[in-house]
């Protein structure tokens, strides 16, 4: 090992929390840093995604840093290209590109006790260390991939979303689409467009709302260039707005079952609306209560499945042939063209997306699995010294992802503030401070729709293997920040490297 390579910290992911954190601790002045990227190019899952429909799922305004805003979303849900742009701006300003390596698969990390250190180990062999490593490898980078019999023997072309090929045309085409989560309820009507044929293969239906998208008019964006304020008040009156609607009726079902039955109904007003046919209404109606599976936004999703060519299958899948798709039923729709909109695997392979080792050998994913998904104020784990894990669990706070960025980038000024005024360069989180936060948050989970409410037929990616809906942060996003810059400094201890430099 190559012990002259040193890293005042690594950080795994290009995304906007792999920025984050690095503006955060240059901020901190840890300025010796390294960002490695598995893809081609910054972005996280802006730049891996890239199928037709793409957007933003929340209201622009709400989907940037607010130290950062931008002034320059074309429309209410931003398309995901403008969102790619948005980061290479970030980068650009901020000086991080200099920072990234792009290609680079870390394949593990290890905190080496003698030296204190991570080293990190990059595919090729490569070994790099550092006094800290951040893993901001994202909530969703982990694509499923279905176990269908007879899926590697189809002819035509196979393809997931999160690997979409630019070159692929479906003009009058005959395709089927697997799934009808967030990013099929996007994908499905452009699919629809192009080919002769589609057929959908729904196994969950999903909560749709009425999509209030239209364009941000030139005007409207100058003045939030010259007067930033003003795009800060329409930010807080989303993200306000999301709270109220979306937040507080799934987190405090128990309390504001009114909203979320609230919510439900207008998604069914909404169904009602857009198919006459009863029948289809039922197929796409869910059976479960709102949020157990994250809702989403469209205008055109539930009409999509009135026209003529398009087909919604809610039976089992069977196998796949060469040529078509087959039913449990024995139904068979031949096919030229397969999408996978499978979503994400998170608790199998996401948790952590990398293999770390921490003190005394303790391997993250495996404790994890093979006890309960826990992390102290989402960032932190007992066992794993100078370790930030920025998409873990209980960590996602709101439905704005620079929610959890930010709040955690509170978290790291308040605790790098702390090792420095004590003059320490190593902190780990206490087992009886990740215990109380643990014991803390699934209580308040309790009050929550995945607890109170009807999810048994959800199949939400929410719930882990253990039954326990760990992603999200129960509290509101204002106790999320406050919590991130006045935690007890006592949960943590801190020390010196003691001369091992």
């Amino acid at each position: 090992m190559d012990q002259n390579v040193q890293y005042d910290a690594v950080i795994v992911g290009a995304g906007f929390g792999g920025m984050g954190a690095a503006i955060a601790l240059k901020r901190m002045g840890l300025t010796n840093l390294l960002i490695l990227e598995r893809e081609a190019a910054l972005g996280g899952t802006w730049h891996v995604n890239r199928y037709p429909g793409l957007a933003v799922d929340i209201p622009s305004v709400s989907y940037s840093y607010s130290f950062e805003p931008n002034p320059n979303w074309s429309r209410l849900f931003a398309p995901g290209a403008e969102l790619e742009r948005y980061a290479g701006h970030v980068a650009d300003k901020y000086d991080l590109r200099r920072h990234m390596r792009f290609g680079a698969v870390v394949e593990g990390a290890s905190w080496d006790e003698d030296r204190q250190r991570w080293v990190v180990t990059v595919e090729g062999g490569e070994q790099v260390v550092a006094k800290y490593l951040l893993t901001a490898t994202g909530f969703l980078s982990q694509p499923h991939l279905p176990d269908i019999p007879g899926i590697d023997s189809f002819a035509g072309t196979v393809v997931h979303t999160t690997a979409w090929d630019a070159a692929l045309d479906l003009t009058g085409t005959r395709a089927a689409i697997i799934g009808t989560g967030a990013t099929a309820v996007q994908l499905i009507p452009e699919v629809a467009r192009r080919a002769a044929e589609l057929t959908v293969y729904q196994r969950t239906p999903i909560y749709v709302v009425p999509k209030v998208d239209v364009p941000i008019p030139r005007p409207v964006r100058r003045l939030f260039a010259r007067v930033p304020l003003v795009q800060r008040g329409a930010r807080a009156v989303s993200g306000a707005l999301l709270e109220l609607l979306m937040v507080s009726a799934v987190l405090h079902f128990k309390q504001a079952k009114v909203l979320n039955k609230g919510a439900a109904l207008a998604s069914r007003v909404f169904l009602r609306t857009q198919v006459g046919d009863a029948g289809l209404r039922r197929k796409l109606t869910p059976d479960y209560d709102f949020g157990c599976k994250r809702p989403t936004f469209s205008n055109s999703y539930f009409r999509t499945f009135t026209k003529p060519h398009v087909h919604l299958e809610t039976g089992t899948i069977a196998r796949v042939e060469p040529d078509a798709v087959v039913t449990a039923d024995g139904r068979r729709t031949e096919i030229d063209t397969l999408i996978l909109a499978t979503g994400f695997n998170l608790w199998d392979v996401n948790f952590p997306a990398i293999e770390v080792i921490g003190r005394d050998g303790r391997d993250l994913g495996k404790w994890w699995r093979d006890n309960r998904f826990q992390a102290y104020e989402g960032v932190a784990v007992p066992y794993f010294p100078n370790f930030l894990t920025l998409a873990s669990p209980y960590s996602y706070s709101g439905l704005s992802y620079f929610t959890t960025i930010e709040s955690q980038m509170a978290h790291m000024d308040r605790l790098f503030g702390e090792l420095r005024r004590r003059g320490a360069d190593v902190f780990e989180v206490t087992e009886s401070a990740n215990a109380e936060f643990l014991d803390r948050m699934t209580a308040k989970l309790d009050d929550s729709v995945f607890y109170g409410g009807s999810c048994q037929t959800a199949r939400s990616y929410y719930f882990n293997q253990h039954g326990e809906a760990a992603i999200l942060r129960p509290t509101s996003t204002a106790n999320a920040f406050r919590e991130a810059r006045s935690f007890p400094l006592g949960d943590y201890e801190m020390r010196s490297f003691a001369g091992v430099e």
